[in-house]
């Protein structure tokens, strides 16, 4: 591995996609099936007579985003276009030349950038109208001041019959994502607009997440080719609003932290492999309780541990995991009595409303506005040339991590769980789809990147997305 300020080496071609012995008309196939899924979700509702509105206000919402159409422009919306523009004619270039530190830190402020310009197009409720919102986390954090009741008494607030059932979003979660809330309360950032920045701020250092996960796994060319299109995400139009963009952050550095003690332990470093992996088991078993979904990670561990080729962190980090799990259920939250819990709420509430037969593949839809519709054509490449990518060293890790996030998406969407608003709940799995773009060839890459962030610009400024 190279040291970490080494100048950039040339890219291999023969980790390129025009070299890959995949067809040329792979990608074209993935993306045009990622365009006809959003089309379809779009469209087929009002030509079906299927009534997929999940709202429950007055707009009309516009499958399969949970939205509307409000079509307008702000100030915010010059830093958009100019940061768009910089980022297709220069991204590529500066995300190949740049120091491996500098791009670390580049790609998290102009992360951060483009999160803010999107959210501040609808001014400052940009940021602070979903967390503000009463169904949200913020108010139940805010007058929570006994951890250890709220804890013991969660699972019995879950059922809509409860006399004092937990809202919506903290029903759907275990406590996790509302304890990190009542710990920003706690320390004076419990405000709105505070919460808000803080969740974007984390939400800004997912791509180098993925980039430190990708260089430990010895793909650092791949890397620098899926830097600009990790930053300049349209997810972004979600994760600078969405707590869901937290949940993401913490499984992204979870990975991350578990390739490095992958590395660590493959090299005989036993004392780093520990350390690193005990901090992996932590971050992802934290998320197992932030969000009843995030078990699913478990295909992406897998997946770095077996690009690392490197089992040692899997005890220590599944050790670590399973001790924070089991420190909640003695506090009073078993995860494993509430998840059959909240079934019976979802099945009875929102999903009662939203027919499976249509969010099937709405989800995908939502998915693919989201991520953007050239994740299509990288997972189509990843596929074809999976076998050839499987025993190339640079393409390993990143092929298997793409492959993990497909089945991810997959599980979720089969499970019926997932019903709408996919938009923002798959936001922890995106960025490893994301990383397909890389294995696509140059020309493709030109291009996808301007399709990407045209995505974002357009669904920002023509929707209300809700997020």
């Amino acid at each position: 591995m190279a040291a970490p300020d080494a100048p950039h080496v040339p890219a291999d071609p023969d980790v390129d996609g025009d070299t890959a012995g995949v067809r040329p008309w792979v990608p074209w196939a993935g993306l045009g099936v990622a365009l006809l899924l959003v089309a379809a979700s779009l469209w087929l509702p009002d030509l079906l007579g299927i009534d997929t509105a999940t709202r429950r206000d007055d707009q009309e919402q516009v499958p399969p985003l949970h939205g509307f159409w409000q079509p307008g422009v702000a100030p915010a919306s010059v830093a958009v276009v100019l940061l768009a523009v910089l980022g297709v004619v220069f991204g590529e270039r500066v995300a190949q030349r740049l120091p491996w530190r500098w791009l670390l830190v580049v790609s998290t402020l102009v992360s951060l950038a483009w999160l803010l310009a999107l959210a501040l197009v609808d001014g400052e409720s940009g940021l602070t109208r979903v967390l503000g919102n009463p169904y949200e986390y913020l108010e139940t954090a805010r007058a929570t001041d006994d951890v250890g009741l709220m804890l013991r008494e969660f699972v019995d607030r879950i059922p809509y019959e409860a006399e004092d059932n937990w809202v919506t979003h903290v029903a759907g979660h275990p406590p996790g994502a509302l304890l990190f809330f009542v710990v920003l309360a706690r320390i004076g950032l419990g405000g709105d607009l505070a919460a808000a920045l803080v969740v974007t701020v984390l939400a800004a250092t997912i791509a180098a997440a993925v980039l430190v996960t990708l260089r430990a796994l010895g793909a650092e060319q791949v890397a620098r080719r899926a830097a600009p299109f990790l930053v300049l995400t349209p997810a972004a139009v979600f994760l600078a609003v969405s707590a869901d963009a937290m949940f993401a952050a913490v499984a992204a550095w979870g990975l991350a932290t578990l390739a490095l003690g992958a590395v660590a332990g493959r090299d005989g470093r036993r004392g780093a492999m520990v350390g690193w992996s005990v901090l992996a088991g932590l971050l992802l078993g934290y998320c197992v309780l932030l969000s009843y979904g995030l078990p699913l990670l478990g295909l992406a561990a897998l997946a770095v541990l077996m690009a690392a080729r490197s089992w040692w962190p899997l005890p220590v980090a599944a050790g670590a995991a399973l001790a924070l799990v089991l420190a909640f259920a003695v506090a009073g939250f078993a995860w494993w009595e509430a998840f059959p819990v909240l079934q019976e709420r979802y099945y009875d509430g929102v999903a009662s409303e939203r027919p499976q037969s249509y969010w099937v593949y709405g989800n995908l839809g939502a998915l693919l506005i989201s991520a953007g519709p050239l994740i299509g054509a990288g997972l189509a490449v990843s596929l074809a040339g999976f076998r050839r990518w499987l025993h190339d060293d640079a393409t390993r890790g990143p092929v298997l991590l793409v492959v993990a996030g497909a089945a991810m998406v997959l599980a979720a969407d089969l499970s019926g769980m997932s019903r709408s608003e996919t938009e923002r709940i798959w936001l922890p799995f995106m960025p490893w789809l994301t990383i397909g773009v890389a294995l696509l060839p140059g020309a493709w890459r030109r291009w996808g990147l301007g399709l990407q962030v045209l995505t974002a610009v357009v669904v920002q400024h023509l929707m209300y997305t809700s997020w």
